[in-house]
């Protein structure tokens, strides 16, 4: 179980680095955008599920989390 959460933690970092690298590309702003919002949904899903062992919790709290997440990326995205 250690060993679990050192790798979920080596991927959080990965995607950190990988986010602040994408961010200072000078491609088009909403690609861009978009692209750190999918690692942002990602790392937060790893952080919920992993972390703060939703993983553990009924299938309501799941389901309710994961559709909560989805309406807030699909209300940013349909922002810009």
């Amino acid at each position: 179980m250690k060993k679990n959460l050192i790798l979920v933690f080596i991927l959080l970092l990965l995607l950190t680095i990988a986010t602040a690298c994408i961010s200072g590309l000078n491609a088009v702003s909403g690609v861009v955008g978009i692209v750190i919002l999918i690692f942002a949904t990602f790392k937060f899903l790893l952080v919920a599920f992993q972390f703060m062992e939703l993983k553990k919790a009924h299938s309501f709290w799941k389901i309710s989390l994961m559709l909560t997440l989805l309406l807030f990326v699909i209300v940013i995205v349909s922002l810009k």
